[in-house]
């Protein structure tokens, strides 16, 4: 599918696309749809054909259709949601963002058994919370085949954000390849779909951006710098409620109306970098969360993330909303006009980025807008922790100084890794960097040696270009959160990997190999600091809570959100009131990441009832 060059596209044209198509996404205004409403909601997974431009597969749908129904709740209600399984491997439900009681969470083996073939399970609990989320199985990769649907929650009093109309938009990735068979050729062969490779043809001409000595520095690491996505264009169809880009999905507005869209990124591997050419977008929403709106051209969309912006169109004309894959491979489109049959122009796709020292965390490549690195919020309390704090803070496990190496006190003479392309390698290779307690097996192949805090940095491919991007540090809670305790202990939690073995972990381990379940008490305050270990960038979940993003925001107005993209070499700090007693899935978000071993639990204890 070539998109490099321009397009036109038109709103009429994706009848017949896809034969599952939702009642909501078709409806001028999401007003107008048939979203599943009421105390009782009945959802029945299944096996249904999906058609895509002229081949059909496999899709595993609820209710027939794909995206599922749009089911819209009240905050206040009670609620009973009746899954039924059609399929003949069990199945489950997850309401990814949804604070509910943990037996009701819907993730098989941890929360509860799973939904066995031909059997029934009813979800019932209160809704405490508004704004914009979304369902997805939590079984057999069933999610990367079409089992996802969105679900809106209007606030009980009045909505702090203004709006004439609204539409949902859920963007996907469509493989006609099972998703077991893609996750069996990235452990065969982790570069399999990646088409971006730097050659020496680029080399020659210059087109990929690097010099000879950068080259070899990544050659001594034996790794890829165009290693953006594992799964990507090649053989992913980008989709926005269901219809590939080929014949998109069109929504109406008047001209000089709010118009609010809800952004659901409910891809299996895919992060999108989100625009409307010839219109600003005010962000209102983050994870189903009301921040202060921010005005911005651009934004980051990591997998299972969700934002709320409000569009004004002004002119009498239709306008393409762009999901461009994080790795240029593809685009999803939208068609936003006025009138049915209106065609909008797409804008071809950009240049491939390269990874740059920063992403390897080694301090240095691309930095925030504003120079920002908020050390001081992310700093590890590592006495507390039992590691001591002598020898971290020039490995960037401590102190205040984790957005520089310190390469004389590492026995480097102070050289940059370019001066000298072996020791990019060494210094990335390094176990000795490796915190205590993490394992330091095979399934670890780099340290990041100066992991930086990266909020305020512009998110990748995003760093030049000639417009605003949103920012994690421009993020501000509209309410002050619940809970102003500082926090009474700091968790460092390493995701790692090992890349050409397609190995993904918590501190070095594979959730098969995890003994021990992250331990919260009851109510506790705790901050939580994710390094990252690896080049790839990992939204990791934490179900049943919300966690605040130590962004720099004024104190008690951190946002909060139940997932995180934690960019390549990165370092975050996450502050978490541990509210929700019982068992939690806590993993990386990204379907294969999680399958590959990503994958832990946080038990809150004790339980209603229970001392342990």
């Amino acid at each position: 599918m070539e998109w490099r060059r321009r397009t036109l596209l038109s709103a009429g044209a994706a009848l017949g696309l896809a034969a599952l198509r939702p009642a909501w996404a078709g409806a001028a205004s999401l007003a107008e749809g048939q979203a599943l409403t009421g105390e009782q909601i009945d959802l029945r997974v299944g096996h249904s054909p999906f058609r895509l431009g002229s081949r059909t597969g496999h899709a595993v749908t609820v209710n027939g259709t794909m995206p599922a129904p749009l089911i819209r709740l009240k905050e206040g209600q009670q609620v009973r949601l009746s899954v039924t399984n059609d399929l003949a491997e069990d199945t489950s439900i997850h309401w990814h963002g949804l604070l509910v009681p943990f037996q009701m969470d819907g993730v098989p083996g941890i929360s509860f058994p799973g939904i066995a073939p031909g059997e029934t399970f009813h979800y019932r609990f209160p809704v405490i919370q508004a704004g914009t989320y979304w369902y997805h199985s939590h079984s057999n990769m069933q999610e990367a085949m079409g089992c996802f649907g969105p679900l809106v929650i209007d606030p009980a009093g009045a909505d702090p954000v203004a709006y004439d109309r609204e539409h949902v938009l859920v963007l996907s990735d469509w493989s006609f390849l099972h998703p077991h068979e893609i996750l069996s050729r990235l452990k065969k062969s982790p570069g399999y779909f990646n088409r971006s490779r730097t050659t020496l043809g680029g080399l020659l001409s210059g087109d990929d951006g690097m010099s000879v000595a950068e080259r070899r520095m990544w050659g001594a690491m034996r790794m890829d710098p165009r290693d953006i996505a594992d799964v990507n264009g090649t053989t992913y169809t980008y989709l926005v409620n269901g219809a590939g880009p080929q014949a998109p999905w069109s929504g109406r507005f008047a001209p000089g109306e709010r118009v609010r869209l809800r952004i659901i990124n409910a891809s299996a591997m895919s992060i999108f970098n989100v625009r409307i050419p010839g219109l600003p977008l005010q962000v209102v929403q983050a994870d189903g969360v009301d921040v202060r709106p921010v005005e911005t051209d651009e934004f980051q969309i990591s997998v299972a993330e969700t934002y709320d912006v409000v569009i004004t169109p002004p002119d009498d004309r239709a306008y393409a909303l762009v999901a461009e894959s994080v790795d240029r491979s593809g685009l999803a489109v939208a068609v936003l006009s006025p009138r049915p049959g209106m065609t909008a122009e797409v804008p071809p796709l950009r240049e491939v980025p390269t990874l740059t020292l920063r992403d390897m965390g080694m301090g240095g490549g691309m930095g925030g807008a504003a120079g920002m690195d908020h050390a001081s919020h992310g700093q590890v309390d590592h006495a507390a922790m039992g590691h001591g704090s002598s020898g971290h803070g020039t490995t960037g496990h401590g102190g205040g100084g984790h957005g520089t190496m310190d390469h004389a006190a590492m026995g480097h003479g102070g050289s940059g890794p370019f001066d000298h392309a072996g020791h990019g390698a060494h210094e990335m290779r390094d176990k000795s960097l490796a915190p205590p307690g993490m394992a330091v097996g095979v399934g670890v192949d780099m340290i990041a040696p100066a992991p930086a805090d990266r909020f305020a940095d512009r998110p990748m491919g995003l760093e030049q270009a000639p417009h605003r991007v949103l920012t994690y540090a421009q993020l501000i809670a509209l309410n002050p959160g619940k809970d102003p305790r500082p926090p009474g202990r700091t968790l460092e939690i390493h995701l790692t990997g090992n890349m050409e073995r397609f190995m993904w972990g918590f501190d070095g381990r594979k959730f098969s190999e995890i003994i021990e379940p992250i331990a919260l008490a009851r109510d506790e305050r705790v901050r939580l600091v994710l390094v990252n270990n690896t080049m790839m960038a990992h939204p990791i979940h934490l179900h049943g809570h919300f966690f605040e993003l130590v962004n720099g925001a004024p104190r008690g107005r951190q946002p909060q959100k139940h997932t995180v993209n934690v960019a390549p070499g990165a370092r975050v700090a996450l502050d978490l009131t541990a509210d929700a007693p019982g068992d939690w899935a806590f993993h990386c978000h990204m379907l294969m990441h999680m399958h590959a071993g990503m994958f832990n639990v946080v038990t809150v204890r004790p339980l209603d009832g229970a001392q342990a």
